[in-house]
């Protein structure tokens, strides 16, 4: 038996990086995951990689920034599935437009409020009820060491990643009743496809070579991530609710 055999998962960001190793490993421990991305082909294809593998995954496309699209594709896993035990809310991430407060357009604020803030929150209120009928869950919110340590360029994204923190602290309290955990993962600078490009292009918005040189055991994989998740995916995390826990090779305290 997995470690989560007869659960489900909706993981939102699953097409590529933390949210693609997470369905993986998932899957293995026995669970049911769906699958939200705006990348079609590459959520498809990891939906159809874990079925073949003997897993359960279905893909649905969506922005999580809007509202609508979002409620139907949860919707659509609790009734393809029978009920949502776990939501991961992976995705999010800063882009090149991101910059210090002084220079990013304004308009780049509302982006990075919306896919980064605003789409776990309509997530959580969308998943929540589907877990208090399975008399309970567990809820992974992604936050970011930007929110924990003062970091230059991407002044939106911290921004988001700043709520991220404190909605889950607030929900925690007032889904404890619900027996819904709810958690947070702060990663520091992993390389995703997405930070290599940003790193290339030597963006700001991007992890710079001080903000590598911060992480004591080097920058991170998206596979160094996952077992994190599963963690507070799973049994093991049944008495641990609120927290946001760092991983990032030592960059909060370097």
């Amino acid at each position: 038996m997995g470690k989560l055999s007869n659960k489900v998962a909706v993981i939102t960001g699953g097409s590529a990086g933390i949210g693609k190793a997470s369905a993986f490993l998932f899957a293995e421990e026995g669970c049911a995951v769906g699958i939200i991305d705006i990348n079609e082909a590459d959520g498809e294809q990891v939906a159809q990689e874990i079925r073949i593998s003997g897993g359960k995954a279905t893909f649905i496309k969506a922005d999580v920034s809007n509202a609508d699209q979002l409620e139907a594709a949860i919707e659509a896993f609790a009734d393809e599935f029978g009920g949502i035990d776990i939501l991961y809310n992976n995705a999010g991430g800063a882009t090149p437009r991101d910059d210090h407060l002084l220079n990013m357009p304004l308009d780049e604020f509302d982006h990075a409020i919306g896919l980064n803030l605003f789409g776990p929150f309509a997530a959580c209120k969308f998943a929540i009820p589907h877990m208090d009928k399975r008399g309970g869950g567990s809820i992974i919110n992604t936050a970011s060491i930007r929110a924990m340590i003062g970091t230059s360029g991407a002044d939106g994204y911290t921004s988001a990643k700043g709520g991220i923190v404190t909605l889950t602290r607030a929900l925690a309290v007032q889904c404890a009743a619900k027996n819904i955990r709810v958690n947070a993962i702060a990663p520091g600078a992993v390389l995703t496809e997405r930070v290599k490009k940003l790193m290339a292009a030597g963006n700001d918005s991007g992890p710079d070579q001080k903000m590598a040189e911060r992480h004591l055991l080097g920058m991170g994989e998206p596979d160094q991530v996952a077992p994190v998740a599963l963690f507070f995916a799973c049994a093991d995390s049944r008495w641990v609710t609120g927290q946001i826990l760092p991983v990032d090779g030592g960059a909060c305290m370097n």
